[in-house]
């Protein structure tokens, strides 16, 4: 069964050029796919015109009927002042709607009992009660405790969390809204500003999930871990991968080569025709038979399939200076500590740099990472809690 289809979307926005030019594919129930493409290639154009987000020109984008449909972004916006728990509410809006009509017609047969009412009521609380909407709070706290969201944050104004724990409690929100039973997922960019042990807890949801997936993700690793087929987006178009992040890297590698083969080989048979055929057409001048022959000879070069020659895509190239120290010690830090207000992000730090050394910060979101690399970068002052010497 299909559950997504898309057929010959056109989508542009100037007269000149069409980011989408005639995309079309499907997609079946129960499939993990990744949705890959240079940027500007058009994944988040396209994420937009499935959510309705965005009209296109031309073409057919269906889901299959009845499909409930749950959407992450990279970091959602709500408006100003709504706090975390605000945020966490609104996977569940519908529930509270349906709560709001089941509360107005208990007034109303409070006040004139009514046998229409009643089988009105019997059925938004059916509804609400197949919707989870009896146990939203303690799937709320379930899925809070999982994701490290304690109940102190869940009072915080939402713009005042850093862009980890934004999109930490938007993985809650979505988890909140996996509760309702969605039947397609679609993730932009689930893993950005997560820490390790959230990506963990969204593949180990996924791997659990029963629907349909398609994610728009840079994380070579997260896609190895949940997807089984790639559609890529390039130069309008929609090129097809039966596998994960790491078959396609090497798929698209050996179409890459069979067509510069192919090309190639095309260009040598028509450089030999070539060269015979202008010496057909000197020698035929006053020759019909030579003449005909060099016309045979133009009709099969036309007859060659013209393969266009593959374009590599250009990678960013960087290069790193090397430079010389005077001694061992690159840097050294000693009883360093900050804080923001009463929040201690780290304390009493001590570290040694040497020369040659390669080190990665690690952390969960919120514990400082961010603050400490600013300090070598001279962008934050440490208060005089402690010293540090390079």
């Amino acid at each position: 069964m299909i559950d997504l289809s898309v057929k010959d979307l056109v989508k542009s926005f100037d007269a000149d050029t069409n980011l989408l030019d005639g995309v079309s594919f499907d997609i079946q129930a129960g499939e993990r796919v990744g949705l890959l493409g240079r940027n500007g290639a058009g994944k988040t154009t396209l994420f937009k015109i499935l959510t309705g987000e965005l009209d296109y020109n031309t073409g057919e984008v269906r889901f299959a009927p009845g499909r409930k449909v749950g959407l992450i972004s990279q970091i959602p916006h709500y408006p100003a002042g709504y706090t975390v728990e605000d945020v966490l509410r609104t996977a569940f809006r519908e529930l509270a709607n349906i709560q709001s009509k089941m509360r107005r017609l208990e007034e109303q047969m409070a006040a004139q009992p009514d046998k229409a009412l009643l089988a009105e009521y019997d059925a938004l609380s059916t509804r609400f009660q197949t919707g989870g909407g009896y146990e939203t709070d303690m799937q709320t706290d379930k899925i809070c405790n999982g994701l490290g969201i304690p109940a102190a944050q869940r009072q915080q104004d939402f713009d005042s969390l850093s862009g980890g724990e934004k999109t930490r409690v938007n993985l809650a929100r979505l988890a909140r809204a996996l509760f309702g039973n969605p039947d397609i997922l679609l993730l932009d960019e689930p893993t950005n500003h997560l820490d390790m042990h959230a990506v963990e807890w969204l593949e180990g949801y996924i791997e659990k999930f029963r629907g349909t997936v398609l994610t728009i993700s840079h994380d070579r690793y997260f896609l190895d871990r949940v997807v089984t087929r790639i559609i890529e987006l390039h130069d309008g178009k929609a090129e097809f991968y039966s596998g994960n992040y790491s078959f396609y890297v090497q798929e698209k590698q050996a179409r890459f080569d069979l067509q510069l083969k192919q090309y190639e080989k095309e260009q040598a048979k028509l450089g030999q025709l070539g060269f015979t055929l202008e010496r057909m057409k000197g020698w035929g001048i006053n020759n019909r038979t030579l003449y005909r022959r060099a016309m045979s000879i133009q009709h099969r070069m036309d007859r060659i399939r013209k393969t266009e020659r593959p374009k590599a895509e250009r990678t960013m190239k960087a290069s790193f200076g090397e430079r010389d120290f005077s001694g061992d010690v690159v840097f050294k830090m000693k009883n360093v500590s900050k804080s923001f207000g009463d929040r201690t992000l780290f304390s009493d730090v001590n570290l040694l740099v040497e020369g040659g050394e390669r080190i990665a910060l690690l952390g969960d979101n919120g514990t400082g990472k961010s603050t400490f690399i600013k300090r070598f970068m001279e962008q934050l002052v440490l208060p005089a809690m402690g010293t540090e010497a390079a």
